[in-house]
């Protein structure tokens, strides 16, 4: 059996904080997810120099970007010996997301008054959690997981990985639906999304202190650079009103079939 993971262990890359093998956790029939198969993490733009050995030692054959176009181009992945890179714009239908344009939002100080008004009030997360539940049905990202998953099947080498920018929204319902659909119980999917926020936020210390300087509130951003359960729960309830459950979500919505889905439990999973 190969080796398992701690599930949740910390990232074996100091600059990535978010990073983290999907490997360890233990679904309901005793099995655990493969360690050192498949990856979640943010972009690689706070990855320093002295790490970049580690990354290469992850073995990577393929990366998915979750990112929108713009912020391919802004910040594009570096190239990583033996791994292919496939971009996948989640969120290009949505009119409005805040995950996919956060870094505009907060990087202009004259912005920040605007910021604060926008994000007041609950007003985040509302919107956020109406991002979520777009996951679930904008053409885009529908044909964006459906793409990411028929992967998962096989056609993509392993190990994979995928990110988004902070690596919590359009990566963070990636990890949920796949960890869900292998059988890992609800509790530990609601663990590892919200290990985010332990491992997160302590790096963005310097855009909490950048908002406050600007005279922002910096328990504002906390909903919007983290990740809260009712995130989650509003993708989750809308898999389960319109598709039923996960496993009618990757039927009817991600045109993935039950044999398909067993074949993705038999790729990352082994017996405990």
């Amino acid at each position: 059996m190969s080796r398992v993971t701690t599930p949740g262990a910390p990232s074996p890359i100091g600059s990535l904080p978010n990073l983290r093998d999907l490997g360890g956790w233990r679904t309901g029939d005793g099995r655990v997810v493969r360690s050192g198969t498949l990856f979640r993490s943010t972009d690689f733009s706070s990855l320093a120099d002295s790490d970049l050995a580690a990354l290469a030692g992850l073995g990577l054959r393929t990366v998915y970007d979750l990112r929108s176009v713009h912020e391919r181009e802004a910040i594009p992945d570096p190239a990583l010996p033996g791994a292919t890179g496939i971009g996948l714009d989640v969120l290009a239908d949505a009119q409005m997301s805040i995950p996919a344009n956060i870094g505009a939002v907060l990087a202009d100080p004259v912005a920040v008054a605007q910021a604060g008004q926008m994000l007041a009030g609950g007003k985040a997360r509302e919107m956020i959690s109406g991002t979520y539940r777009e996951m679930i049905t904008l053409p885009s990202a529908i044909e964006a997981y459906s793409e990411f998953y028929r992967g998962l099947l096989g056609d993509a080498p392993s190990p994979i990985l995928f990110h988004c920018t902070t690596g919590k929204d359009r990566t963070g319902w990636a990890a949920a639906a796949f960890l869900t659909l292998v059988g890992v119980g609800e509790e530990d999917v609601y663990r590892d999304y919200l290990l985010t926020n332990e491992r997160l936020i302590p790096a963005l210390k310097h855009i909490f202190d950048g908002f406050a300087a600007a005279g922002g509130d910096p328990q504002l951003l906390v909903g919007v650079l983290g990740v809260d359960a009712g995130y989650l729960d509003a993708a989750f309830d809308e898999v389960h009103s319109r598709f039923g459950g996960i496993e009618g979500y990757f039927v009817e919505a991600l045109g993935i079939g039950p044999g398909e889905q067993e074949k993705i439990r038999e790729r990352f999973l082994a017996e405990s």
